[in-house]
């Protein structure tokens, strides 16, 4: 084959992520070019021009001389940026329809889940007590969206259409049709005092670890049905401060808290998330990435490319996203 390799390197662990399902996928889409999945003894790292990756280890890229694009697998880029060997060639995110619909179902479904008192009933069930409480409409609520970018402006506008207030932040200015939109550290505050839901979509970046932290928690809205604030994390687990959701939670300045995301993964058995009864937990599987959809997308990316068009989603390394 006369086409540059397409080196595979995936570091999974559940069925979603196995590597042998990556590399039959690639090859179906990708039959005019040798895939191949890392590690490979027989490899001459020169043959390869492009790298699908996820959560590759530091170093594992610097060897291919003649590399000139790197897709990343899923959302998340920080694990990549971190990389300080990391070779000086575009880096390409995911942003398929796939991955954002489920991203939304996500967080439509805990919104929801909150806000018609499912934890209680499910405990009721358990019970077998039939006492239902006062339930409110949508309208009752303003959910708070961090992180306006694909993944935040859909779910903002799917929460929007079914009668919630809903507010965004963001760190650049944004606009969406209908939705207030905050930016930058002057509109954080104004954002949060409005905020009874808060949903974290934020990339992982310097500036954005660990900004769920008490402070943040403490200038939400408590003015409204739902008694205390309520928090959903499904972008990055470095966002949170978990010792400070804990605490949170424990003195009623957080009424729950709906996580997918850890700071470390998978979640330790002794992590009191497992087991805290206010908190709804999930294994990082908010947007599981599709294999079909995202070999495709690598796969026309690497044809536009090819053929002098201008890649797309392509990572601002500045700015970590």
């Amino acid at each position: 084959m006369s086409k540059g390799a397409l080196a595979l390197l995936v570091n999974g662990g559940t069925e979603n992520w196995s590597p042998a399902r990556w590399e039959a996928r690639f090859e179906a889409v990708c039959p005019d070019r040798r895939v191949v999945l890392l590690p490979d003894p027989a490899l001459d790292p020169a043959e390869v021009h492009y790298a699908a990756v996820w959560k590759p280890k530091p170093g594992e890229l610097a060897a291919f001389s003649n590399l000139r694009v790197i897709f990343n697998l899923g959302a998340g880029v920080d694990a990549l940026m971190a990389d300080r060997s990391l070779p000086d060639v575009p880096l390409v995110r995911v942003a398929v329809g796939d991955l954002t619909d489920r991203m939304t179902e996500y967080v439509v479904l805990h919104v929801l889940m909150h806000h018609r008192q499912e934890p209680y009933l499910r405990e009721s069930q358990r019970l077998k007590r039939w006492a239902p409480k006062y339930q409110w409409a949508a309208g009752a609520l303003t959910v708070g969206v961090m992180g306006l970018g694909t993944l935040g402006a859909a779910s903002a506008r799917a929460l929007r259409a079914l009668g919630f207030r809903v507010v965004g932040w963001s760190r650049s200015e944004k606009r969406i049709d209908g939705i207030p939109c905050f930016h930058g550290t002057d509109g954080l505050d104004a954002f949060l005092r409005q905020t009874n839901i808060l949903v974290c979509l934020l990339p992982l970046t310097p500036a954005t670890r660990h900004v769920l932290d008490r402070e943040v928690f403490a200038k939400l809205n408590r003015d409204s049905p739902l008694g205390a604030p309520v928090i959903i994390n499904a972008g990055r687990g470095s966002l949170q401060n978990e010792a400070d959701i804990l605490r949170s939670l424990d003195d009623g300045t957080l009424g729950a808290a709906s996580l997918d995301v850890y700071e470390t993964e998978p979640l330790p058995e002794a992590s009191p998330f497992w087991s805290h009864p206010k908190v709804v937990l999930t294994p990082h599987n908010a947007a599981d990435t599709d294999a079909d959809e995202i070999s495709k997308y690598v796969a026309q990316q690497i044809a536009r490319f090819e053929t002098g068009q201008t890649l797309e989603n392509v990572v601002d390394r500045k700015r970590g996203y």
